[in-house]
C-alpha cells in the first residue's frame, strides 16, 4: 500500500508516535499510527473478518489525538477493499484549505 501511495506522489510515514498526554503529563508510550499520508490522513489498517465498533472508536481518538481532520479505516479482509474502508472527518475538516 505504501508503494503505490509513493508512486501517487503522497507523501507517506509509517508508525508514526503521537505522544499521549493525560492530565497535563505525557506517558511513557506514545501510540503509533499505521499510516499518516500528506500529514492530514491518518489511515488505520485491519485485517480481520468482523470489524467492530472499537477499531472506529480507536481512529476516532487517533484523529483527535494526533490533532488530525481526515481518518481511513481500511479492511484488507474482503473480497473487494472498496466495502473494507470506512472515512471519518473531525471538525478540523472544515478549517483546512480544500
Amino acid at each position: 500500500m505504501i508503494d503505490e501511495l509513493v508512486r501517487n506522489d503522497l507523501t507517506i510515514q509509517s508508525h508514526v508516535a503521537v505522544p499521549i498526554n493525560y492530565k497535563g503529563r505525557e506517558l511513557a508510550e506514545p501510540f503509533r499510527l499505521d499510516l499518516l499520508v500528506e500529514d492530514l490522513i491518518v489511515v488505520e489498517l485491519k485485517a480481520v473478518e468482523t470489524m467492530h465498533p472499537v477499531y472506529s472508536a480507536q481512529l476516532l481518538s487517533y484523529l483527535k489525538l494526533a490533532d488530525k481532520p481526515k481518518g481511513l479505516l481500511i479492511n484488507f479482509h474482503v473480497q473487494n477493499i472498496s466495502q473494507g474502508i470506512i472515512s471519518m472527518v473531525t471538525e478540523l475538516f472544515r478549517d483546512y484549505p480544500k
